[in-house]
């Protein structure tokens, strides 16, 4: 398991790791934020190269994760974000924001 650092800003949301009652299992995985427009959400984007056998060749491939976002963390496209697996927060959220790698 990655050591997270508790961020300097406080939030009163209850499904932040931090400062709520969520707590975090299973995956963690560094993707690219591309869209924030949502209320407490953000879609992330995890590219990766996959091996094609009929054409031996590597096709890059990517894929978006919807994730819950914490007042604490505040983000933005093009930041890169660690997130981390958790129970389901609705029909197809089950990741939150973490941590802040790098910003835009």
């Amino acid at each position: 398991m990655i050591s997270l650092k508790k961020p300097e800003l406080e939030c009163s949301d209850k499904d932040c790791p931090f400062h709520g009652e969520l707590a975090v299992r299973g995956r963690t995985l560094e993707a690219t934020v591309v869209s924030a427009r949502m209320q407490k959400s953000c879609i992330v984007q995890l590219s990766y190269l996959r091996y094609d056998k009929k054409y031996e060749r590597y096709a890059r491939m990517r894929s978006r994760i919807p994730a819950h976002s914490t007042p604490c963390i505040p983000v933005k496209v093009g930041d890169v974000v660690r997130i981390a697996e958790c129970r389901p927060l609705s029909k197809t959220k089950s990741f939150v924001v973490v941590e802040m790698i790098k910003e835009a």
